[in-house]
C-alpha cells in the first residue's frame, strides 16, 4: 500500500473531528490545526520502523502531538513481534499511534492505539512558527501526504508563480506595476531572489519572465487558475 493511499483516510479522521488538514508542511506528511490547540503532526509509512520513529521524535521540535501511521496489514516485524515494546518506547516519548485497517469495501478505518502522553519535549519555537506560517499562507492543499520524488507545492511556490502569471504577456514591467496584479506587497523580495530562476531583471525595478518561467506557467496551469483572485 503506497504512503499516498495512506493520507486520505487519516485526514478524514483528523477532519470529522474539527480539524484543518493540510499535506506536506515544512516536511510532515500532515498537519492538522484546530482553533486554540497545538498542531497535529502525523507522519506516515508502510510500515513501522526505526526511521518512522525517528522521524515521528524530530517533529517533536514542531509540535507535542505527534502520530505514527501505518497499516495494520504491512506493519512491519516489529511491530508484530514486539507490539508491547513499541507501545512502551512510543508512550515514554509522548508519540501516538494510528493504525489503518482494511475494510470489506476496500476503505480503510483509522484506530488510534495510543495516544500522545504528558511527556512534554522542548518545542523549537521558531520551527513551529515556520510551520504555521506555512500552514496559514498556503492556498488550499495541493499536496498528497507522504509523497516523495515529486515537487512539492509551497506556499512560496503559489506566490512566486502569482507574479509569474502578472507576467505572462511576455513584457516587462515595473514592480509597482506588478503589485496589485499580483495581489502581493511581497513583489519585489520574490523578484530579486529568484529561487527558481522565473524572472530576469532587465533594469532598475524592472523584470520579465525568463523561458523557465514560461514553462513553470504550463506545468502549473491548473494551479495557476486556482490562484486566481487570492491574496499572497
Amino acid at each position: 500500500m503506497p504512503e499516498t493511499d495512506l493520507s486520505a483516510p487519516v485526514a478524514a479522521f483528523l477532519a470529522a473531528q474539527g480539524y484543518s488538514v493540510k499535506s506536506e508542511v515544512a516536511n510532515c506528511d500532515l498537519v492538522a490545526v484546530r482553533d486554540g490547540e497545538a498542531p497535529v503532526v502525523v507522519e506516515l509509512k508502510q510500515r513501522f520502523s526505526l526511521d518512522l520513529l525517528l522521524q515521528c521524535v524530530d517533529r517533536l521540535a514542531v509540535s507535542d502531538t505527534v502520530y505514527l501511521a501505518f497499516p495494520a496489514e504491512s506493519a512491519g516485524t516489529a511491530w508484530k513481534k514486539r507490539r508491547k515494546a513499541v507501545l512502551k518506547t512510543c508512550r515514554r516519548l509522548g508519540l501516538g499511534i494510528l493504525v489503518l485497517r482494511a475494510q470489506p469495501d476496500g476503505s480503510y478505518a483509522v484506530l488510534p492505539v495510543l495516544d500522545p502522553g504528558a511527556y512534554r519535549p522542548r518545542v523549537n519555537a521558531k520551527r513551529r512558527g515556520r510551520l504555521l506560517k506555512e500552514f496559514a499562507n498556503r492556498i488550499g492543499d495541493p499536496n498528497t501526504g507522504g509523497s516523495t520524488r515529486v515537487k512539492i507545492m509551497t506556499a512560496y511556490r503559489q506566490d512566486a508563480l502569482r507574479v509569474a502569471a502578472a507576467l505572462a504577456d511576455g513584457g516587462d514591467r515595473a514592480v509597482a506595476e506588478l503589485r496589485p496584479e499580483a495581489r502581493s506587497t511581497a513583489v519585489a523580495g520574490l523578484l530579486q531572489r529568484n529561487v527558481y530562476g522565473w524572472f530576469e531583471r532587465v533594469s532598475r525595478g524592472r523584470y520579465r519572465l525568463t523561458p523557465a518561467g514560461q514553462t513553470a506557467l504550463r506545468t502549473y496551469a491548473e494551479t495557476v487558475r486556482g490562484l486566481a483572485g487570492t491574496q499572497c
